[in-house]
C-alpha cells in the first residue's frame, strides 16, 4: 500500500506526483508541467500546488511508517512559503517529528534545486487511523 499511497489521491495523480523510497526515506517528486504555473508573468509556480504536494508528502511519509486501511486526515496543516517556485521540478521529504497512537505530527519541505534552500515548509498534524 505504501508504494503507491499516492496513486489513491486522484489529485496526486492530476500533478503526476512519483515516489523514491530508500529504506524508511520517502522523497516525493512533482515534475513540471505548464498547468502548475500560478503567475505567468515571473513565471511561478502554484501555491496551491507546492502546498498538495507538501501534504501528500506528509501523508504517504505517515503511511510508510504505520500501514493503515485509512489515509491518515489532516486535523490541521500550516504551510511557510519561502520563495517563488520556479519552472522546475519539485522535490519534497517529509520526517515525522512526534507520534501517537491518534495524532502524528510532521514536518515537511519542498525544494528545488537545493535541499537546503527550500521553496515551502509544512507543519501539520494528522489523525491516524485508531483501528
Amino acid at each position: 500500500m505504501t508504494e503507491n499511497v499516492l496513486d489513491r489521491l486522484p489529485y496526486a495523480r492530476f500533478l503526476g506526483l512519483q515516489t523514491l523510497i530508500a529504506g524508511d526515506e520517502l522523497t516525493v517528486v512533482m515534475p513540471y508541467a505548464d498547468r502548475l504555473i500560478g503567475n505567468p508573468m515571473i513565471p511561478a509556480l502554484h501555491g496551491g500546488s507546492t502546498a498538495a504536494l507538501l501534504e501528500m508528502t506528509a501523508i504517504a511519509q505517515v503511511a510508510l511508517w504505520q500501514p493503515q486501511v485509512r489515509l491518515p486526515r489532516p486535523i490541521n496543516v500550516t504551510v511557510a512559503y519561502l520563495r517563488s517556485g520556479r519552472a522546475r521540478d519539485v522535490y519534497a521529504r517529509a520526517r515525522i517529528n512526534r507520534a501517537g497512537r491518534r495524532v502524528a505530527h510532521v514536518l515537511a519541505e519542498a525544494w528545488q534545486e537545493e535541499r537546503d534552500q527550500p521553496i515551502a515548509s509544512l507543519t501539520a498534524h494528522f489523525l491516524l487511523d485508531g483501528d
